[in-house]
C-alpha cells in the first residue's frame, strides 16, 4: 500500500494564502461601506426631494433648503435644522443662531431616527418649536 502524498507545506504559501484572504476581506468590507454610502445618500436625496415639494411652504417661512452629500437643512435667519445620513441612520439637530457667533450655531436638540418619514417628522416637529 502506498502512502498518500502529504500536501507541502510552505511559509511562502500560507503567507500568500493569508493575503489573499486579507485583501478578499478589505474588499468586501470596502463594497460594505460603498453600498452603505450610496444609500445613505440615496436617503439624503429622498428627503430633500420631498422637502423641496413644499416649495411654498419655505418661502412663506423663510427657510433655506440646501443638501450637501449627506446632510439636509433647513436654514433661517434665528435657527438651522439639519439631518445628516449615515450608516444607515438620520441624526436631526436643531440649532439656534440667535444667541451664538455667526457660523457658530451649536445644536440645542438631537434625534436619532432609521426612516426617511421619521427624519422629515423629527424636522417639522423642530419646526413647529421655532414657529410656536
Amino acid at each position: 500500500m502506498s502512502k498518500p502524498k502529504l500536501a507541502r507545506l510552505s511559509l511562502k504559501d500560507a503567507f500568500e494564502a493569508e493575503q489573499a484572504a486579507r485583501e478578499a476581506a478589505r474588499r468586501e468590507k470596502d463594497e460594505a461601506e460603498r453600498r452603505q454610502q450610496e444609500q445613505d445618500l440615496a436617503r439624503a436625496e429622498e428627503l430633500e426631494a420631498a422637502i423641496r415639494a413644499d416649495a411654498m411652504f419655505l418661502a412663506e417661512r423663510q427657510l433655506v433648503l440646501d443638501r450637501r452629500r449627506y446632510t439636509v437643512s433647513l436654514d433661517h435667519t434665528d435657527f438651522r435644522i439639519a439631518a445628516y445620513f449615515e450608516a444607515g441612520q438620520a441624526s436631526i439637530t436643531a440649532a439656534d443662531k440667535r444667541t451664538t457667533l455667526p457660523g457658530a450655531s451649536a445644536p440645542r436638540k438631537r434625534e436619532q431616527v432609521d426612516t426617511v418619514a421619521d427624519a422629515l417628522r423629527i424636522m417639522a416637529q423642530f419646526l413647529a418649536d421655532e414657529f410656536r
